[in-house]
């Protein structure tokens, strides 16, 4: 397949990948930080004091100190998917994206898994709540997610004096359903995408993803990526987009052009 066909079936894989309805979308994209797969950083120093009515000068100077940070990217990769005369399929758009589909649907669900395994907080701490669910028995051991669960989040998002505009809410479906029972008529529709714009309520912008992360019940601490835990529980999770980011780092395509008699 010449360079130009690699170029063109990347293009068409990265076309959409961040949907409307994908918790990653609003997420602040940070590709241009990108080097070697590898995205290169600065953690900000402490943010100066704010002097009301100030009567002394000069004002004093705070040095402030950005620590360089080095984050390694993921690397995804699908399986390989045999095309018999790739040449053909390039000069049709169905076809072509017929083929791509598979691949872009893989990536999207498993990286979106990965990103919220490493958005939601390890364990529970000042700047990182986890909010036990307060409901009844939902027949499984685990208790439902009453809104009032949702209005207990909002407040420790409050004391922390995050933006209303950038707060995020991921729920589970199960949790979804919960809400649903609780009251059919208020949350029948919480999670629907309005001209690209999710619902609201209590001061997050309600959103939905299946393959949340799992936590330890018994402890409240998340389950490390992919491993097993007999007891655990699935979660909802918050965050304020502007502190996290999302980082594409290059895309290769890897063909072989077949005989297409083999």
């Amino acid at each position: 397949m010449p360079t130009l066909y690699k170029q063109l079936w990347i293009s068409q894989l990265q076309r959409n990948f961040y949907p409307d309805t994908s918790f990653l979308n609003p997420i602040p994209n940070k590709s241009a930080l990108v080097n070697n797969d590898k995205v290169n950083l600065q953690e900000a120093g402490v943010d100066p004091n704010v002097l009301i009515n100030n009567d002394s000068y000069p004002i004093s100077v705070s040095k402030r100190d950005d620590n360089p940070i080095e984050i390694e990217l993921d690397l995804f990769e699908t399986e390989n998917t045999l095309v018999r005369r790739p040449e053909t399929i390039e000069y049709s758009y169905d076809q072509m994206e017929d083929v791509i589909k598979g691949h872009r649907d893989s990536l999207r669900v498993k990286t979106a898994e990965r990103a919220a395994q490493a958005i939601a907080p390890a364990a529970d701490t000042e700047n990182t709540p986890v909010i036990p669910t307060t409901g009844a028995d939902n027949g499984d051991g685990l208790k439902r997610l009453l809104p009032a669960d949702i209005i207990k989040l909002k407040r420790k998002f409050d004391d922390l004096d995050i933006p209303f505009d950038m707060r995020y809410l991921v729920l589970h479906p199960n949790h979804v359903e919960d809400l649903m029972l609780y009251d059919l008529d208020i949350f029948k529709d919480i999670v629907n995408i309005v001209n690209g714009q999710p619902k609201n309520f209590a001061g997050f912008n309600i959103m939905q993803f299946t393959k949340n992360p799992r936590y330890d019940k018994t402890n409240l601490q998340k389950v490390a990526w992919q491993a097993i835990n007999v007891d655990e529980t699935y979660c909802s999770f918050a965050f304020y987009a502007a502190e996290i980011f999302r980082a594409d780092g290059s895309l290769h395509m890897y063909s072989k052009i077949d005989d297409p008699e083999e």
